[in-house]
């Protein structure tokens, strides 16, 4: 069964398998702090819990938790290595914390996977003048792999290149 959690500060739902929501409504600390009823909207785009306490001293301390991360360490901790130590969403929805959609990367494969900057709204491509470069990193170093007319083009070839050297791993663009 697939749980639908509404987030507090958004208008978006965290996807949970039944067996991971079992345990977080029953766990006794989750459950005090009344984790699964205040979960956010992290700015980076996961589920988090949040919450600020007032220290016997008198400062206070934020405790933060990623619903993701929490999941993953509870229930794929033997899949982590000193390598790869960073949770990521394999369909790239960071609200979508089933388990069969997480899964633990290198830096360097969370980096290929990250959202791009660019202003084509493509991975690896540019425009420079009225063509547009298709770009790849191997190695740290920028590799060109060719200029096109269109930037769906030079994004298709860049596709082509990422599943090349990196496989599955690689970043794919979603060229429509």
């Amino acid at each position: 069964m697939l749980y639908k959690i509404k987030l507090k500060n958004a208008d978006d739902n965290v996807l949970l398998d039944d067996h991971i929501y079992e345990w977080l409504t029953s766990d006794p600390y989750l459950t005090k702090v009344d984790f699964i009823n205040n979960l956010r909207r992290h700015s980076s785009g996961c589920a988090v819990f949040q919450k600020t306490w007032k220290k016997q001293d008198g400062k206070f301390k934020t405790e933060t938790i990623y619903l993701h991360k929490l999941v993953a360490e509870k229930f794929l901790a033997e899949t982590s290595s000193n390598e790869n130590n960073l949770v990521g969403a394999k369909n790239g929805n960071k609200l979508d914390c089933r388990l069969d959609n997480l899964v633990y990367r290198s830096r360097a494969v969370s980096s290929r996977k990250r959202k791009t900057s660019s202003k084509t709204g493509f991975t690896g491509v540019y425009k420079e003048n009225n063509r547009f470069r298709a770009v790849i990193s191997i190695d740290r170093k920028s590799v060109h792999i060719g200029m096109f007319d269109t930037p769906e083009e030079a994004a298709l070839a860049y596709n082509k290149k990422s599943k090349e050297i990196y496989g599955d791993s690689g970043k794919q663009n979603i060229v429509r």
